[in-house]
């Protein structure tokens, strides 16, 4: 059995590690946390929710902080406020603060990772952010990311980071980017100055760099990094059988270095 990797403040949670804690109530839906404040984090929380078939679930309190949603299994529908969409396999929510968060599970149950963070003081507000998406949004990109320089580049072909929640969709602080690293790319390593990372993996198998190593995971498996901790993502596999490795999660508040690396706006629209 793989075991967590924990180097200082920074983390990677297998996901046959999670600890599960019943919701009260008779529905049978279940809660688990590798994230948290009072696990080292500054900003971010993060959930892993099974929502037992036919039930509903939200966050306690979402009046003062930011909530993104990605479902990993299953299917139902999403809601945020007074919005409502049908989802399954990679679809995604976004809701802003004073908006809740609700995940609807259909006959088959829904497993979903869901992010939260509190507003920071001098924040604004999107206009009119978007509030529903998938990860294969390709609409906003990130190709031939570099790192941020304390770590030399790979020689490895480039991934490719589709930018989901962002500040150019409306997301004030929270975002959800989705890599996707296809046979033998990188996503460099890098880190985030002032923010913390949360992100899994969604699909396949592959490496996270964690700090000074690369460390194997598969899908279902967390990354936690705290402020200036190096990570990256790889797919080291390659030939015939090889398959796409896919990430998803993002820095918390959110890093502008991403977006002027991809040519486009951080401001909040």
């Amino acid at each position: 059995m793989k075991t967590s990797s924990h180097l200082g403040e920074a983390r990677i949670i297998h996901s046959e590690e999670f600890v599960f804690e019943p919701v009260p109530g008779p529905g049978g839906t279940e809660v688990a946390t590798p994230v948290s404040p009072a696990l080292g984090a500054t900003w971010v929380t993060l959930h892993i929710v099974r929502v037992a078939a036919g039930e509903a679930w939200s966050p306690e309190d979402t009046t003062l902080e930011e909530n993104t949603a990605v479902v990993y299994e299953g299917s139902g529908r999403l809601r945020v406020g007074d919005e409502t969409r049908d989802a399954g396999r990679a679809s995604a929510a976004y809701a802003p603060t004073g908006r809740a968060l609700t995940l609807f599970a259909g006959p088959e149950g829904m497993t979903a990772y869901v992010w939260r963070t509190p507003l920071a003081e001098g924040r604004t507000l999107g206009t009119d952010p978007k509030v529903f998406s998938t990860l294969w949004d390709d609409e906003t990109q990130l190709r031939g990311f570099a790192g941020t320089g304390q770590v030399a580049p790979e020689e490895a072909p480039r991934a490719t980071m589709n930018f989901i929640f962002w500040p150019g969709a409306g997301s004030c602080q929270l975002c959800l980017h989705c890599g996707i690293q296809q046979p033998g790319e990188t996503f460099n390593v890098h880190l985030h100055t002032h923010s913390d990372e949360a992100f899994i993996a969604f699909e396949g198998v592959g490496q996270m760099y964690l700090v000074d190593r690369w460390i194997d995971v598969a899908a279902g498996d967390v990354l936690f990094a705290a402020p200036g901790v190096l990570h990256g993502a790889r797919n080291p596999h390659t030939g015939p059988d090889a398959r796409r490795f896919v990430t998803c999660g993002g820095p918390t508040p959110f890093d502008p270095a991403l977006y002027d690396a991809a040519g486009v706006s951080s401001q909040v629209v």
